[in-house]
This record gives structure tokens, C-alpha cells and sequence, in this order.
């Protein structure tokens, strides 16, 4: 699975006294802690602390590229913060994320065409977060069709079925997992499939486990990869074990310490 830390946010107090001070220490510290626990990409958002998101953003990505060549993922809902970012970017990239309403993929994609960059794209639209499979089905659909009429790879794709708290929309539960599944088949080449995990767990008293249950599940209906906290090492260890376990990893017996050194 493909991994990708979260901890880069500024809705997180330590990050965004970072962003505030310009301590580069800190960012780098947590790019490079999430790199050793084994995130492959780096998830970047000035959060709502930020005075001036155009140029913290850069900053940020100028800062992260100091120590990592790892991909970084732009995380913002103003495309001209993720332009912005884009602009300074060297690293492999993601654009997280556009929503499936046109003016949205009007405006990203083409930048993600512009830039070599893959996207993110939210199953989600201006009359809110679908409540059924199929209506996940039908704006993943709308988003993959739009990306085709600009000439944008599905392959390059990640689609997002929106996870939602569990102790809110526990009957939606199977149709989420069900959706990430049924993307694959939209299209030749399929898209990817992608969550943010913390969303599943959140105002629930047992976070850790549900994360890390849910994200097996998620796995065996093929999901490709995740949004995640990295330094929870339980959880890092349920992914190495899930792609173990799905033949996507080649066995020894300290396969665990040899995931995290590839």
C-alpha cells in the first residue's frame, strides 16, 4: 500500500506554530520521522492558521525538499494554493484533491496535466457527501469521464469513496469499502483508490483500532493507498503485514524491519 503521512497539517498546534515561526527544524522533523516509519509520500497543508497559504505553502515544500526526495502531496481546497506549491515543486507530486463538480476538475486538472502531477479526486460534489454506493459510484464516474475529455490518465487517478466517522455512519460502512472495489472497474485502465483514514475513527474513544481494522478491510477490497499517521506503529504494522499477507511483499521473518528499510 501505498502511504502517505499526514502529520505536515496545520490544524495540528506544533505545525502550525512552525509555519507561524518559520521553524524548519520541526517541519523537517516530521517529514523525515514519517519517512522512517515507512510513509512513501508526504501530505502538505498550511492549515487555518495560515495568514498567507501561497506563500507558506511554498515554504513548506522548499523546506521538505531540503531533506527528502520523497513525493509530496498538496494538500489544499483553494487551487491557487496548490498552484502555488507547484510552482517550487521538484519532488514527484500529488494534487490533494478535487471534488467532482465541473469548475473544480476545470481548474486541477489541467493543472495536474501541466505539472506531471497525479490527483486526488473526492467523491463529493456542491449537493454534498454521497450517502450510498451508488451515488459514489456515479460521481467517481463523472470525475474519471472529465479526466478523459482533457486527456488526463486515469492511471494517474486516485479516487477517494469519502470515509466517514464511524460512530455517525456506521450503516455505511460496507458500501464505502464496497465503492473502493467498484472504481477499479470504471474504466481501462482503471483509476487507483485512495482513503484518508483518520476520518473513520474520529470523536470515537477507540481511534487506533478502528483505524487500523478498517484499513485491513480496506485492503482486501483493494485499496491502493492511504492518508495516514505513520508513527502509529501498530497500524504501520497491520499495512506491511496486509501487503504480506495479499503477496504484495516478499516473506522473511523480519519482513516488518525490512519494509521500513526499502
Amino acid at each position: 500500500m501505498f502511504v502517505i503521512g499526514e502529520l505536515i497539517n496545520g490544524m495540528y498546534p506544533y505545525i502550525g506554530k512552525a509555519i507561524k515561526e518559520k521553524d524548519k527544524a520541526t517541519i523537517q522533523k516530521y517529514a523525515l520521522s514519517q519517512i522512517q516509519a515507512g510513509a512513501d509520500a508526504l501530505d502538505i497543508n498550511c492549515g487555518p492558521v495560515s495568514k498567507d497559504p501561497l506563500s507558506d505553502i511554498q515554504w513548506l515544500v522548499e523546506v521538505i525538499q531540503e531533506v527528502t526526495e520523497k513525493t509530496l502531496v498538496l494538500d489544499s481546497s483553494k487551487p491557487q494554493v496548490i498552484e502555488s506549491g507547484l510552482k517550487v515543486t521538484k519532488n514527484k507530486v500529488i494534487i490533494n484533491s478535487t471534488t467532482a463538480d465541473l469548475e473544480k476538475l476545470e481548474k486541477l486538472v489541467p493543472l495536474a496535466k501541466q505539472y506531471n502531477a497525479k490527483l486526488i479526486g473526492l467523491t463529493i460534489s456542491a449537493k454534498g457527501i454521497p450517502q450510498n454506493k451508488d451515488q459514489r459510484l456515479e460521481l467517481a464516474a463523472q470525475i474519471v469521464a472529465t479526466c478523459a475529455d482533457i486527456g488526463f490518465t486515469p492511471e494517474d487517478l486516485y479516487l477517494d469513496p469519502i470515509v466517514l466517522p464511524v460512530n455517525v455512519a456506521q450503516a455505511q460502512m460496507k458500501d464505502i469499502l464496497e465503492s473502493i472495489h467498484e472504481f477499479k472497474i470504471i474504466s481501462d485502465p482503471s483509476p487507483k483508490t485512495i482513503i484518508g483514514l483518520s476520518n473513520v475513527s474520529q470523536g470515537s474513544s477507540v481511534r487506533n483500532l478502528i483505524n487500523r481494522t478498517f484499513l485491513i478491510m480496506a485492503a482486501l477490497f483493494g485499496l491502493d493507498a492511504a492518508i495516514l499517521d505513520p508513527l502509529d506503529k501498530e497500524l504501520m504494522d497491520a499495512v506491511i503485514t496486509s501487503d504480506l499477507i495479499l503477496n504484495k511483499q516478499i516473506y522473511c521473518d523480519r519482513y516488518l524491519e525490512a519494509y521500513r528499510k526499502k
